[in-house]
């Protein structure tokens, strides 16, 4: 049970300053309060949820929040101003066991989305009243696999009537992975405008546009709000050799992929190297770490057994590299743009195959954007692309005692709400106007892509030191060095 606090004079947490006014009972978090960076504050707005995942609002302000196992819950705030948010009404909108990840709304929102393993399903959606039609009709099915269950849906706000979903591997066969047919480690793109009732479901092996494959597990999809552009986060794969040789604690790195765009003048089956790599190339995230791997460097494409038909060339050569690569076993989760595209946000959820990575991972961080172009501001070799937003006080007590965000969304004030499945919370964030952006940094330097390590502005710098921040947590001001845990990756 989610107790309560009451803190005269700040909301929940600030980072360098606290908030204006009194926000009355605070939610408690059932772990030790998260620190934020400098520039932002947060609130614990919400508990006692089942494993929440994706989240979205509706057109009348509620959030609807994919509970995995149980269904799809509502939630009406009372909006005090900045963090200061309370919970005054709450019901479960679906009650289907199935859900267990995926959630949009159509362009008009009357109609909501959600995903099961094995289909994408739709009801029609009040949005003022609250409910939604007692039976859902099945829009697209046939994707069930027993490892990768999480089928994430966006619907295209540039291309409307456009449903993409994103579907895993299958990591018990992974080489099905590198046929088209399969339909496993995709994106793909479904027309449903003016879809009856009456029609058959699309077949996803089958049906749609295939916006990219070879992609392992690709949960987090995002469109860019100005140019349109489909951007995924990339969940690599564990446990990797290489000629033989263990590199798993530091490769392959996860990726930030870039698929293109959805209007007419881009036919999304034009190019055949539509094809990300999976299951046999990776990228490099720490090429020292890489036998045989002379000329790899970070985002490069390596092949994981090199022969007379795979080789770190072909994989160069015949794959998509990533946009940008961030540190092995992260686990992004979800991708979100601010309304303006100069920044996107990403969730970490974390793995639990690295003790180290834990301790260093920011679990919600963020990336500069060219607005106009839509392009990440830090070049593809980059080290330091991501900055802090907020992470938890003690990341050696990951993943059993600690939140590990999931899903995000962005209210028409421009806050971020972010879930945290393994502690059944939902948090908002506010940049306060003060240092807005934490700078990210690598423990070994992380170099600008020349290799010069000098701070250039757009998240690369050469510090060895990773946070420090002034923060108040539940009132009391404490200073948090985690910096001194760090080591050499």
């Amino acid at each position: 049970m989610v107790k309560k606090a009451v803190l005269a004079g700040a909301c929940l947490y600030t980072a360098g300053a606290l908030a204006q006014g009194t926000c009355g009972d605070i939610l408690v978090p059932r772990n030790p309060a998260p620190v934020v960076a400098n520039g932002w504050q947060a609130q614990l707005v919400a508990g006692g949820l089942t494993k929440p995942r994706s989240i979205q609002f509706d057109e009348a302000g509620a959030l609807l929040v994919v509970e995995s196992g149980k269904g799809i819950s509502r939630h009406r705030f009372t909006d005090n101003g900045g963090t200061c948010l309370h919970a005054n009404h709450s019901h479960m909108l679906v009650e289907l066991q199935g859900l267990n990840h995926g959630l949009a709304l159509s362009n008009e929102g009357d109609i909501l989305y959600a995903s099961t393993a094995e289909s994408v399903l739709a009801w029609s959606y009040n949005a003022r009243g609250g409910a939604v039609t007692l039976q859902p009709r099945t829009l697209v099915a046939n994707m069930s696999n027993n490892d990768l269950v999480t089928r994430t849906l966006l619907i295209s706000e540039k291309v409307q009537g456009k449903l993409i979903v994103s579907r895993g591997s299958a990591e018990a066969n992974r080489d099905r992975a590198a046929v088209l047919s399969s339909g496993l480690s995709q994106i793909r793109v479904f027309d449903i405008t003016n879809r009856s009732d009456s029609e058959s479901p699309y077949n996803f092996n089958t049906d749609g546009d295939v916006l990219g494959w070879g992609l392992r597990n690709s949960v987090g999809v995002a469109e860019h709000p100005r140019t349109g552009g489909i951007y995924a986060v990339e969940n690599s794969v564990d446990g990797v050799t290489r000629n033989g040789q263990d590199i798993r604690e530091n490769n392959p790195g996860e990726e930030l992929n870039f698929f293109g765009y959805l209007d007419e003048t881009v036919n999304v089956n034009a190019s055949a190297n539509n094809n990300y790599g999976y299951p046999h190339c990776f990228a490099v995230w720490d090429p020292s770490e890489i036998p045989d791997g002379d000329g790899l460097g970070v985002g490069k494409q390596f092949a994981v057994e090199e022969n007379s038909s795979l080789t770190d060339e072909t994989c160069e050569s015949d794959y998509v590299a990533p946009r940008l690569t961030f540190p092995a076993h992260y686990a992004p989760i979800d991708l979100k743009f601010s309304t303006g595209g100069e920044t996107g946000y990403i969730t970490f959820r974390g793995s639990c195959r690295s003790f180290l990575h834990n301790i260093l991972l920011v679990p919600v961080a963020s990336i500069a954007f060219n607005a106009a172009t839509g392009e990440p501001v830090a070049s593809a070799d980059s080290r330091g692309a991501l900055r802090d937003i907020i992470t938890n006080v003690d990341n050696t007590q990951c993943p059993d005692k600690c939140f590990r965000p999931v899903g995000l969304a962005i209210d028409s004030k421009g806050r971020i709400w972010f879930s945290s499945d393994s502690t059944g919370e939902i948090y908002v964030l506010q940049r306060t106007g003060e240092n807005s952006e934490g700078k990210f940094v690598l423990p070994e330097g992380g170099q600008n892509g020349d290799g010069s390590g000098t701070n250039n502005g757009n998240g690369d710098s050469a510090a060895s030191t990773v946070f420090g921040w002034e923060t108040r947590v539940l009132g009391w001001t404490a200073l948090v060095g985690l910096g001194a845990w760090l080591m050499a990756v």
